[in-house]
């Protein structure tokens, strides 16, 4: 892969070329002392839209105005705001018009999925997952396994690397999924682990799963807007992701589900709710449930629209960035991080290992390295130079060098403070 030399010149020259470069002016940047800081930590909190302020002030002027008839008379009526959305969600998640909805957050979208998705029987009652996944996903599973009666320490099957190794290999997950067999009812994992950024295999496990009559459910908070998904292509039955981290959509802000259209004039069970009832029928509130035969169906409650006016400006500037050319960006950027460490390791013995793999088709836009001497010593002095980056105990500091507002200069200039928090001089 074609990078920029190591230095400011060959970063601001990348810059200059860089056709995704004016995204960066549509963002806020936080600053210490007047200066922009160093963001790497998109994989968090996304920086906001410049456009949010006179996004949610146009929908305060029609509360203001309308009232309850703002649901049918606002500019964007909130009545079907939700449905503006889908466009973009089934675009950057490779999905179908009708198997994408935004609703709820992450991990309620989760539990609702699980719902429907976990039906143990017999002996096929077992879930895996992916060693240390993000903690809710633990969590949530196991509350699901014992509210089956069974006990989740024996249900719930964790992949571990090998020894030695902080990632999985796809060649051992599809192995525990073939051995796991018939007893096999769910496979969950993280479309990119939050800890070490390693991108999974989906549709190779999705496959796998399939072929031996278990489900596959992704949670993807780390990899939508990060790398390229075909949730429907890869026949993924369900999935789940939060619009705060790459989405750029703000704290806690609304979540997405997909459900593949196979599932959805199933009698699958599901926790009803009157958002999900027919749509010609939902006023007439009747007694008994009809859910609208797409992913919309697995609603229960009325888009919270503020939430919602956040991200329609961030997916707006996702479709019009394209996914292609974010993910060509974002393999150039985390490639020169990634180049830039070696060489800090190379030249200055500086004992920083990189955690994610090294195959930039088994990763996004982040990078996770162990420092195992006074790593949060480095992760301190970073912060005190207004850099941004996220400590993970014990011992990992995590960079995410987003394409949509990060900079190869950003890059290069990260470089320069690292080697000055590790006290190499000039």
């Amino acid at each position: 892969m074609l990078l920029p030399e190591k230095t400011l010149v060959s970063a601001r020259q990348w810059d200059a070329h860089d056709p995704l470069n004016a995204f960066r002016e549509q963002f806020k940047i936080p600053k210490v002392n007047n200066e922009p800081i160093l963001y790497f930590t998109g994989n968090s909190l996304g920086l906001q839209p410049a456009d949010v302020e006179s996004a949610i002030q146009l929908e305060l002027e029609d509360w203001g105005r309308y009232g309850v008839e703002g649901h049918f008379h606002a500019r964007h009526p909130w009545y079907s705001y939700h449905e503006r959305l889908a466009p973009g969600a089934a675009s950057i998640t490779g999905s179908r018009l009708e198997e994408v909805v935004l609703m709820n957050q992450l991990t309620s979208n989760l539990h609702f999925l699980l719902i429907s998705f976990y039906r143990p029987k017999g002996k096929r009652v077992k879930v895996l997952m992916e060693h240390s996944p993000f903690p809710s996903d633990r969590y949530a599973m196991a509350s699901h396994v014992a509210l089956h009666g069974l006990d989740p320490k024996e249900s719930i099957v964790e992949m571990q690397p090998r020894e030695g190794e902080h990632t999985l290999r796809t060649d051992d997950i599809l192995g525990k999924i073939h051995e796991l067999g018939d007893e096999l009812a769910l496979v969950l994992f993280g479309g990119v682990n939050y800890y070490t950024g390693q991108a999974f295999n989906m549709e190779a496990i999705t496959a796998k799963a399939h072929e031996v009559g278990a489900v596959a459910g992704f949670d993807l908070a780390h990899a939508v807007g990060n790398i390229p998904l075909r949730l429907h292509d890869w026949e993924v039955d369900f999935a789940c992701w939060c619009t705060y981290k790459y989405l750029n959509s703000g704290p806690g802000s609304v979540g997405g589900a997909f459900v593949h259209e196979r599932h959805h004039k199933t009698d699958l069970p599901r926790l009803a709710g009157w958002w999900g009832h027919d749509k010609k029928t939902r006023f007439q509130m009747g007694p008994d449930f009809h859910p609208i035969p797409t992913a919309e169906g697995w609603q229960v409650s009325n888009a919270p629209v503020f939430n919602m006016v956040i991200h329609g400006i961030a997916l707006a500037q996702f479709v019009q960035a394209g996914m292609d050319r974010l993910r060509t960006k974002s393999l150039q950027l985390t490639g020169y991080m990634e180049a830039i460490i070696d060489e800090i390791n190379d030249k200055h013995l500086a004992d920083l290992r990189i955690i994610t793999p090294r195959d930039p088709a088994q990763r996004g836009c982040q990078l996770s390295i162990v420092a195992p001497v006074k790593g949060k010593t480095i992760y301190n002095r970073l912060t005190e130079r207004a850099v941004s980056v996220d400590w993970r105990e014990p011992s990992v500091i995590r960079m995410a060098p987003v394409p949509m507002y990060n900079s190869f200069e950003d890059v290069f200039r990260f470089g320069e403070i690292l080697k000055e928090c590790l006290g190499v001089k000039a």
